[in-house]
């Protein structure tokens, strides 16, 4: 387990009402539900973040028709999807596709 440190945060009544209401429906501390709180929203912060440095990516290095650094993965693809047909239709002994 992780090192825990005590910080003080000051809420407003209508606050702590939630807060108390929410650790009685989970049965459980004001403690966790804060952290729990806490880390949803720092996860779903670095989330956004990801998406968001994706988005920057493509947009400046858009995908294009199947060609990259490895050749044309379209063409890849059909050629490998024929040939595994093939190698299929050679066990069963079934005419090629």
């Amino acid at each position: 387990m992780s090192s825990r440190i005590q910080t003080l945060v000051q809420l407003t009544d209508g606050l702590v009402r939630h807060l108390d209401d929410r650790a009685a429906r989970s049965g459980t501390s004001r403690s966790a539900v804060i952290r729990e709180l806490l880390e949803e929203a720092l996860s779903d912060e670095r989330r956004t973040e990801i998406s968001r440095r994706l988005v920057e990516g493509y947009t400046r290095e858009p995908q294009s028709e199947g060609r990259d650094a490895w050749g044309d993965l379209d063409a890849w693809s059909e050629v490998n999807t024929r040939r595994n047909l093939a190698a299929l239709a050679a066990e069963e002994g079934a005419e090629e596709w």
